[in-house]
């Protein structure tokens, strides 16, 4: 292991080089940043890999939407189509990318969900369609500096905290430690429950070495009853397991502690899935004497409904988990600073 950190070393002090020339350049208004008269708030993080951006991202969605006019804009990872695209209720996930997908089924008609590569360009796209915006939530955008938010929510997880980690590839880092100075609010997320004050402030302690006096709080995933994907409506206590996120960990622990879990057909993070995905799944299923339910995650669900597959789910007991994310102490505290940057006058 030690040979292969001394070979890798070299290849990660390089993009170290790269990346800190770059935020250079941007710091000194080499290269064009732009600001927004309608209120920006950005959720990213420093890693690769799940941290729990999109329940952030759902987060400040139920906070906002029913005093705000809100459009979240991301990239849309792998989907099939380019450019700048406003989601409609007919869209899917390969249209889209499954999490702006999971937004859209989420919240339907409450809030705009929008993709593009380019966000500089479509942020006055959105607000020429919809000059009613209130706020735009940036969705993974701590590394997208064309673009200078109101507000950076940058999240790390509790498993995983940016500052025990290592700059690609002898880490999952997309840049030093240090960009975290960038955030104006840290959240670890996916703690466990029992957290105690100790560990957090060692935790928070240990963030704000590298994120300067920042406010960081502590929040946890909370995992609701699944509820049925296709006709069938009775949940089992045996369960087949399906997912394609990128860490999954605390959902098979969840799964553990609930349900006996059969098989895990555990696919890489954004997976599309195919027939023969579905045909493989089905084929267990037969082999099965007692009575189960298949259990994924929304993330997946939205790509299971598309019209090529939902014949496969319809026939065999689907159902998906929803999930929110709840801090564990100062969730008032963190919605009263997210007013204060929208509203700064009624605070």
């Amino acid at each position: 292991m030690k040979i292969v950190k001394l070979l890798l070393y070299p290849f990660a002090a390089m993009y170290n080089l790269g990346t800190k020339v770059r935020n250079y350049l941007y710091d000194i208004g080499q290269r064009p940043s732009f600001q927004f008269e309608t209120p920006i708030i950005s959720v990213g993080n420093l890693n690769v890999g799940g941290s729990g951006k999109t329940p952030m991202v759902e987060y400040l969605i139920h906070l906002l939407k029913d005093k705000y006019a809100v459009a979240t804009l991301s990239r849309g990872y792998k989907r099939a189509t380019k450019g700048y695209r406003l989601a409609h209720e007919t869209d899917t996930a390969s249209l889209i990318g499954d999490e702006p997908m999971q937004l859209l089924k989420k919240f339907g008609s409450d809030i705009k969900v929008v993709v593009s590569e380019d966000r500089v360009h479509a942020i006055p796209n959105i607000l020429k369609a919809s000059p009613q915006t209130d706020v735009i939530i940036l969705d993974d955008a701590l590394q997208h500096r064309s673009v200078r938010p109101m507000l950076s929510i940058l999240v790390t997880e509790f498993s995983r905290p940016f500052y025990r980690d290592f700059l690609m590839p002898l880490g999952r880092l997309r840049e030093s430690r240090r960009g975290s100075r960038r955030a104006d609010i840290i959240v670890v997320t996916k703690c466990k429950s029992g957290l105690s004050e100790a560990e957090r402030k060692e935790m928070m302690e240990s963030i704000q070495d590298y994120s300067g006096q920042k406010p960081v709080f502590f929040a946890t995933i909370e995992y609701g009853e699944p509820l049925p994907i296709g006709n069938q409506k009775i949940l089992v206590r045996n369960i087949i397991l399906v997912s394609g996120i990128a860490k999954t960990n605390p959902l098979t622990n969840y799964c553990n502690d609930h349900f006996r879990v059969l098989k895990h057909f555990n696919y890489p993070d954004h997976h599309r899935y195919t027939t023969r995905d579905l045909e493989e799944i089905e084929k267990f299923c037969a082999q099965q004497r007692d009575a189960y339910s298949i259990i994924t995650t929304e993330k997946d669900m939205v790509k299971l409904i598309e019209p090529g597959l939902k014949p496969y789910v319809d026939r065999l007991p689907w159902f998906y988990i929803p999930i929110r994310q709840e801090f564990l102490e100062d969730g008032l505290k963190f919605d009263s600073l997210i007013f204060g940057i929208l509203n700064p006058a009624s605070e």
